[in-house]
């Protein structure tokens, strides 16, 4: 097989090496824990074995690029990552020249928002498109833009931070600010969100409030569960960050005027309580010329998508070298 990318897909808990084509098609995959508590260089010599060992495969004989999907802060252009707050310890990791230099193929770095916003691009929900917007809605949010039929990363990478737009005076902290895009549109948001009914008693009497009112910790994925079974302290939640989604969205559409906006995560599980409430107030706030042309759809992808991702980041390297 000829003509193949490399992905590896750096992440807090888990590291995934892939060997995809340009389909793209998985055509095989290694995973190991990260084990931050080691520090990167265990880490990366477990990426650098990977890597090793996929290209030691008979059938592999032409690997034409590696692409890498890491969380930020990070400099692509220099291809180094600067200390990720869910990697401890890597602080200035000039990753993209020592893989470099060990396996003598280009090699490039992006964030895992620009990743996983090439990849619904490429292959996905925005498969088509010159200008889209991929918005993370996980963990924390972060999104990716494709602007005019190229990935736009800014400056410094620090394009796509709309997780730090402030949306209310106060609310949830999310990003170190308090009442944030983020705050309001992340699991983490959500939770939060969930403790303040939770401690001000300010819901009904539901199942969802009698499963956690005793400090019990609250997720984001329990919301969402509750509000599968009905509970509508749980529905007006999820409703709250849809309202606040709509708001963050309707700024992007007028700033940006994209044809497309894709949402993953917590967006794809909790569609039905969040599309209504965001799309009520795109209608209200958004340029009616900017929204009509604007389709907000979730993400394709699905649970590889940080897989994809770093293929997608493989592949444009390549289109763009």
């Amino acid at each position: 097989m000829s003509d193949l990318l490399i992905g590896i897909d750096i992440g807090g808990t888990k590291c995934a090496v892939v060997l995809g084509s340009p389909v793209p098609e998985i055509l095989d995959r290694i995973e190991f824990p990260t084990k931050t508590e080691e520090g990167p260089e265990q880490a990366i010599i477990n990426i650098e074995n990977a890597v090793k060992d996929i290209l030691h495969k008979p059938e592999v004989n032409g690997i034409r690029s590696i692409g890498i999907s890491c969380g930020g802060p990070l400099d692509s252009q220099r291809g180094v990552i600067l200390s990720p707050p869910n990697l401890p310890g890597w602080d200035n990791i000039s990753i993209v020249s020592r893989l470099k230099k060990k396996f003598g193929i280009p090699v490039a770095l992006q964030n895992d928002a620009n990743a996983c916003a090439l990849a619904e691009w490429k292959w996905g929900a925005g498969k088509g498109c010159r200008n889209m917007v991929f918005l993370t809605f996980g963990t924390g949010l972060g999104a990716g833009l494709i602007l005019d039929g190229s990935l736009y990363s800014g400056t410094n990478d620090m394009a796509g931070e709309v997780g730090h737009i402030r949306l209310e005076k106060d609310g949830p902290v999310g990003y170190g600010k308090e009442g944030s895009f983020e705050g309001f549109c992340s699991g983490g948001g959500i939770a939060c969100q969930a403790e303040e009914v939770l401690r001000t008693g300010s819901g009904e009497n539901t199942d969802f409030c009698r499963e956690f009112s005793g400090g019990k910790p609250v997720t984001a994925r329990d919301v969402c569960m509750f509000a599968a079974k009905g509970d509508l302290v749980a529905q007006e939640i999820l409703e709250k960050s849809g309202r606040h989604l709509g708001m963050g969205l309707s700024m992007l559409i007028d700033i940006l005027n994209p044809e497309r906006i894709v949402i993953g995560s917590i967006f794809t599980r909790c569609r039905e309580y969040l599309e209504p409430a965001a799309a009520s107030v795109i209608q209200k706030e958004a340029l009616e010329a900017a929204r009509t042309v604007c389709t907000v759809v979730p993400a394709s992808l699905g649970k590889h998508i940080g897989d994809y991702g770093s293929l997608g980041v493989a592949l444009n390297a390549l289109e763009n070298s």
